[in-house]
């Protein structure tokens, strides 16, 4: 598979996704039954924004990839986009990042309010895990493992933690060893939990299920660099946000320490890293190569 074969692939599991996120987040669905009209609509506006549904689909082909229940890994990977969607309402909050726009649309402090957005925010986190709990076609001890998982890798030790200890780096010197760690911790870790996510679907076995977690690690390190390096670079119409507010802000980022070219040739080398860890998989793994690739060239 070619890096446009895998933007095909992209585009049809993001229809996928969102078609669960419309249908979850629509007035009739039991799990948002009652919610009141201007939450729902808080949440509709940060959840079906857009975007390019990486981590549904890494979700959906990591499932593929062991021959798992397709309408399981898609309510698993619409679960996992509510959760990074809260992420991203809470991230542009003043107190956090102070973002106006994100997707190239107003935050939802801005088209709302502060104090919806801060519940709206709240109402994904917890959908998110609902969705998971009544995936269909799962086992149940699969769900209660996803479960677990997920709330680990979102959590205080896993994204949340990592979201703390980039604050406190605003105004604290990092080494290098402590910036990949907590950018392993806020990015990394739902792209970690996407990938192990599909294997548990499936119901690989343990090996598997730990040699996608590697790879998850890995792409997430590549992403969290492609991040800071597209921040240094970019323009804002590119990236549908701010450019150039990590370094405005002080954030330490390794690229900023580093510098681009240095940044350009780890990405290189883990794209490297990736392909050997889905190596035995061969012709299987394609898409999942083609989404490291993908992850580590972005241009937006």
């Amino acid at each position: 598979m070619d890096t446009r074969g895998f933007a095909d692939r992209l585009a049809r599991d993001a229809w996928t996704s969102e078609a669960v996120l419309e249908r979850t987040l629509s007035p009739g669905h039991p799990l948002v039954a009652g919610a009141p009209e201007r939450l729902l609509a808080a949440m509709r506006h940060a959840a079906l924004a857009g975007g390019k549904r990486l981590r549904p689909c890494l979700v959906m082909e990591s499932a593929r990839l062991f021959a798992g229940p397709a309408e399981g890994a898609a309510q698993v990977a619409a679960a996992l986009e509510l959760l990074h969607c809260y992420s991203l309402v809470h991230d542009d909050l003043p107190a956090m990042d102070d973002d106006d726009m994100r997707r190239g649309r107003p935050t939802v402090h801005k088209a709302y309010d502060e104090a919806t957005a801060i519940l709206a925010g709240d109402a994904l986190l917890t959908l998110s895990f609902g969705l998971v709990a009544l995936a269909e076609g799962i086992d149940a001890s699969a769900r209660i493992e996803l479960v677990a998982a997920l709330s680990v890798q979102a959590g205080a030790g896993g994204m949340v933690g990592g979201q703390a200890l980039d604050l406190a780096a605003e105004t604290s010197e990092l080494s290098e060893g402590e910036i990949a760690a907590m950018q392993a911790m806020k990015t990394g870790a739902l792209l970690t939990f996407a990938c192990e996510a599909g294997a548990i679907v499936a119901g690989a076995r343990p090996q598997d299920r730990e040699r996608l977690r590697r790879f998850g690690q890995t792409i997430g390190l590549a992403f969290q660099l492609a991040d800071d390096l597209l921040d240094e670079t970019a323009d804002a119409a590119a990236l549908g946000k701010a450019a150039g507010k990590d370094r405005a802000r002080g954030k330490k980022t390794l690229p900023a320490l580093h510098g681009i070219d240095w940044t350009r040739r780890r990405l290189d080398a883990l794209v490297v890293e990736a392909e050997a860890i889905l190596a035995p998989y061969g012709e299987r793994a394609a898409t999942l190569i083609e989404a490291a690739r993908f992850v580590a060239n972005r241009t937006s």
